[in-house]
């Protein structure tokens, strides 16, 4: 009976093209081409290099050519930006509401007044349209010893005229539910007024007491400013609001940082992550030469000593040693081997070494002594790097702190002292207090320029801490891309605040502060 022949199995491990090299250039190049984007946005947003004479951002006029006059001094008005997705305006929310106590027959009223566009941003081809629509809505409860009747009535005075122009009434009860009503348009402009009246049987009792009256009116009103941009015609984009904290992460200004971050911190993070792969290869490598010249004395030939070794435990040399074993299999010569191993890692410490050991095993020395001479000389390298590493890490420390101070420093003079100096002289025109003047300032330009300004020192700072560290850029670019990180997210969080980027706040209705007596219905 023939025997049945055993299979053989061969692992071949021939080396593989390194891709390393290429990935890297490909994430930086993409990063270079998001990040040249990012910085082209910002560019066409800031109006530092192409400022448009109707005033909104270049960015816009380009989005929309057909929608603006980048030309037009008067700028755009509010059925220009109507036209356009980019700078829609929406309504905002104004909102009255006030608690009257004691108020007796026959009633007592208050003045307020209704925000809403100036007629010059209401014009379209050359002619004034009417108001888009404000729609008020009036609510009111009022408690009281008995059911007294009741009305609220919302009066208007146009500019300049003494006809009283009714809006709105509801009829109430006291101790009742809310009574509510609406009307689909209030005009903006000269004087409201708010009646509470008592009616029926309560209007002529002089003992008639409603305590309290509590009421909320509600106006829709529009101010003429895009909703994704703030009063100086600036790109904000959409308000995200994180709890109490009200965020515009697509801020022109945003982008400046972004442009930076993106170019080199995606391609630093992976080169830096392929050199600790490296790193971690070669603090073991004199470990490998060290004990393949050991089992070299002990008689071992070289194949079985890389055999051997290929069951030890080296770490992130595992791998390579494998190749290595599976290489010399195949009756590669040991010297071809450990080239094509210092061609995969790449590195000058390797190279080095296998350069060492393979001329002094042409010149026909020992080589067990040659294996021991390369391993010293390696480890007195990686011994000296980290020496480096040591005395260079307080300088690296000195780096960060200097730049968290001054980041720091920045944020307070953002949230305190620009508020201070921009309230002082929110009219717009100088003021003098004492021996000094202080000019009208615009926050969101000194906001600009402290970004801008910490932005340049985390490029600066983390360049030099990363060469300093390890003497590769790309270590640097990884450390300035850190600190563009908390830059971004401490501005974002502390600095860029609704106020002092130009958020357009809401005016209210200005209620008067006294009544006005109502000797009548």
């Amino acid at each position: 009976m023939a025997r049945k022949k055993d299979k053989i199995r061969v692992n071949l491990e021939l080396p593989k093209d390194d891709n390393t090299q290429s990935t890297f250039l490909s994430i930086l190049l993409v990063g270079m081409l998001l990040g040249i984007c990012c910085l082209g946005f910002w560019l066409t947003n800031s109006g530092l290099v192409l400022p448009q004479a109707n005033g909104n951002p270049a960015f816009i006029n380009m989005a929309c050519p057909d929608s603006f006059d980048a030309t037009d001094p008067s700028g755009p008005t509010y059925y220009d930006n109507q036209t356009c997705w980019l700078t829609e305006e929406k309504p905002k929310e104004e909102i009255w509401s006030e608690s009257w106590d004691r108020v007796q027959a026959p009633g007592q009223a208050k003045s307020f007044h209704v925000p809403g566009m100036r007629p010059n941003q209401l014009i379209d081809n050359g002619q004034l349209q009417q108001h888009p629509p404000q729609k008020m809505t009036l609510t009111a409860t009022a408690d009281a010893y008995q059911s007294y009747q009741f009305e609220m009535t919302v009066y208007h005075y146009a500019t300049g005229s003494n006809e009283r122009e009714h809006i709105l009434t509801i009829q109430c009860v006291a101790n009742d539910a809310a009574c509510t009503g609406s009307v689909p348009h209030v005009e903006p402009g000269g004087e409201y007024q708010l009646w509470v009246v008592f009616t029926g049987a309560s209007a002529s009792d002089s003992a008639a007491v409603l305590n309290p009256v509590d009421f909320t009116v509600t106006v829709d009103s529009w101010d003429g400013i895009p909703e994704n941009m703030n009063n100086k015609s600036l790109w904000l984009g959409p308000e995200v609001n994180l709890g109490p904290l009200s965020l515009r992460p697509t801020m022109f200004v945003n982008f400046f940082g972004l442009g930076f971050l993106i170019m080199v911190y995606p391609a630093a993070v992976y080169s830096d992550r392929q050199m600790k792969k490296i790193e971690a290869v070669e603090d073991k490598f004199p470990d490998f030469l060290r004990d393949l010249a050991e089992y070299w004395k002990g008689g071992l030939s070289m194949t079985l000593a890389v055999r051997t070794l290929a069951n030890s435990e080296y770490g992130a040399l595992n791998d390579e040693i494998k190749k290595m074993s599976d290489q010399l299999s195949w009756g590669i010569a040991f010297g071809d081997v450990l080239k094509m191993f210092a061609d995969r890692v790449g590195t000058p410490l390797v190279q080095r070494a296998v350069s060492l050991v393979t001329e002094a095993n042409k010149a026909g020395g020992k080589i067990s002594d040659i294996l021991v001479t390369a391993a010293n000389d390696s480890r007195e390298i990686q011994f000296l790097k980290g020496e480096r590493a040591r005395a260079i890490g307080s300088y690296i420390a000195v780096i960060w702190v200097s730049f968290i101070v001054f980041i720091g420093v920045i944020i307070v003079l953002s949230n305190v002292f620009i508020p201070a100096i921009a309230s002082s002289n929110s009219g717009g025109e100088s003021e003098t207090i004492g021996n000094m003047q202080i000019n009208a300032v615009d926050p969101l330009f000194f906001l600009v320029v402290f970004f801008y300004g910490v932005t340049a020192q985390a490029l600066g700072n983390g360049a030099m801490a990363g060469i300093m560290a390890t003497g590769r850029l790309s270590t640097g670019m990884k450390h300035a891309g850190m600190m563009m990180i908390i830059c971004l997210l401490l501005f974002n969080l502390a600095a860029f605040n609704p106020t002092l980027i130009g958020v357009p706040q809401g005016v209210g209705m200005s209620p008067d502060i006294g009544f006005i007596p109502i000797t009548g219905g």
